[in-house]
This record gives structure tokens, sequence and C-alpha cells, in this order.
């Protein structure tokens, strides 16, 4: 197993949530890590700054690189792409985090919320990816880790939420044709969704309260995230992975430290049966 000690870790949106999570986790194997996103001051109803996470991956024994970050525009995500490796070197691992959300039906959903969804979504997944890559293909063992679902079109996934589930599968068939299109480079491209919902201000804003009490803290995504990242890239590719699986295939049992609210039954993520 090869860990992300020295290794460049570039993630979108890591202001907070799971990608602020992931970010500390990787710190604390000894990672370089690229903390991008829109806050770069105190958000009068969000917590944390990509300069805040960026001291707490220095205290959790990372180096850090904070690089306030719009993922939908182009030239931007191309210049921090290029900052990042001339900062540290190189870039190891590219994780996908940033996303946007909206639980709305067809006749709900305005043109831009549409488009804010692809953008974030399957469109900065791309490009952020196609940045990346060569740099990765100079890497020792280099990933592209994906926060988006595995592939399933029965249509009740779809009916809800039309726009977000076709925003979020967007990502997931970038990581199923990547995955294939750089095997030979060695390139690792995978997905990972949490079994259940996580406490997020995306599940906070979304979903009752109720739903936030039943759900899992960041922690668990960022711990599978870590086991991904450490395999062997050449024979870990093309997979859609569920964060609990990947914890008890390493031999984890007790999940209740990952738990909200302990006595509250877990309630399951979108896009799981």
């Amino acid at each position: 197993m090869n860990g992300l000690c020295g290794k460049t870790i570039f993630i979108t949106g890591s202001s907070r949530g799971i990608g602020r999570e992931i970010a500390l986790r990787c710190a604390r194997g000894g990672a370089k890590v690229v903390i991008t996103g829109k806050t770069a001051q105190p958000h009068a109803k969000l917590p944390g700054t990509i300069h805040s996470v960026a001291a707490e991956v220095e205290q959790a024994g990372g180096k850090a690189l904070a690089i306030q970050l719009d993922v939908r525009d182009e030239q931007a995500l191309q210049a921090a792409v290029e900052q990042a490796a001339r900062h540290f070197g190189n870039i190891d691992v590219l994780v996908n985090n940033a996303s946007a959300i909206g639980l709305t039906d067809t006749l709900s959903t305005p043109a831009k919320r549409l488009d804010l969804m692809w953008e974030v979504n399957m469109r900065a997944t791309f490009l952020a990816s196609q940045a990346c890559i060569p740099y990765l293909k100079k890497a020792a063992n280099p990933h592209i880790l994906t926060l988006s679902p595995p592939l399933n079109l029965d249509a009740k996934w779809f009916a809800p939420h039309l726009a977000y589930s076709i925003s979020k599968y967007g990502m997931s068939l970038c990581a199923l044709g990547m995955a294939r299109e750089f095997a030979a480079d060695g390139i690792a491209v995978n997905c990972l969704w949490p079994r259940t919902t996580i406490a997020t201000a995306a599940v906070e804003f979304n979903f009752p309260e109720t739903i936030l009490r039943a759900s899992r803290k960041p922690a668990i995504v960022a711990d599978a995230a870590y086991h991904i990242l450490t395999r062997d890239s050449r024979a870990c590719s093309g997979n859609f992975f569920v964060d609990e699986q990947v914890l008890r295939e390493a031999g984890m049992e007790d999940f209740e430290q990952y738990a909200v609210t302990p006595e509250v039954a877990l309630f399951n993520d979108l896009f799981l049966e």
C-alpha cells in the first residue's frame, strides 16, 4: 500500500464539509493539500474558509496551499492546477468534491439552477480532471476520486429531481470513461458515495432536520477516501465505492463513532437501494 506522505492532493470545494474532512485526513498522512473554494472570507451562514482549512491542514501535519476558485471558471481552474503544480512540484491526486444540489422536480427547476448544477457537478469534474491528467501521468501512484453515486438507471432516481440526478450521474460517467481511457497511464479513476446522508450544509439546507439527525459525520467519507487513495492505482480503477463498504473491507466493524445521533436510525443516501 502506498501512503500519502509527500503527495500533492488537489481538492475542489474543500472549505467545509466532506472536502474539508478529506483534506484533514490526507494531512494526517503527511500530504500536501491544495484547498480550493469560493469562500475566502467568513460567510454569514456557512462555516469555514479556504484559509481556515489550510491552517487546520498545517496543524494536522500536512502542508497547505489555499486557492480561491470558482470551478465554473475554466481559465481559473486551469490556472489553479498550474499554480498548485508549480508550488508543490506536481499533482498526485485529484478529488472532485465540489457539488451543487437542487432537489426540485422538472417544473420547479429554473434554468439558472439547472446550469449551476451542470457546471459545478459534471462540467467542473470533467475540466478539473482534464487539467490535472497531464500532471497525474507523471505521478507515481495517481488517483482521481469523484464524489458521485454508482450508476443506476432506475427511473425512480430521476423522476423526483431530474436535473440534479443527471448532473451527479454525469460526474460518474466521467469516471467510468476516464478509468478506461487512462488505464494505460496507470491513473486510477474511481467514485465514492456515502451509504447514508452526511451532516453537511447541503443536507442541513435541503433536507428536514430529522434527516440531519439521522446522518453520519463527514469523517466516514474521508476515512474511506484515504483507503482508496492509498491503493495501487493500476489495480484499483473504474469502481463505484460506497464508504461503509470500503471501511468494512478494511476491517472496520464499529461505525457508531460516525453517527451524528447514535440512537437514531440512519437515513440512506440518494441513489442507493
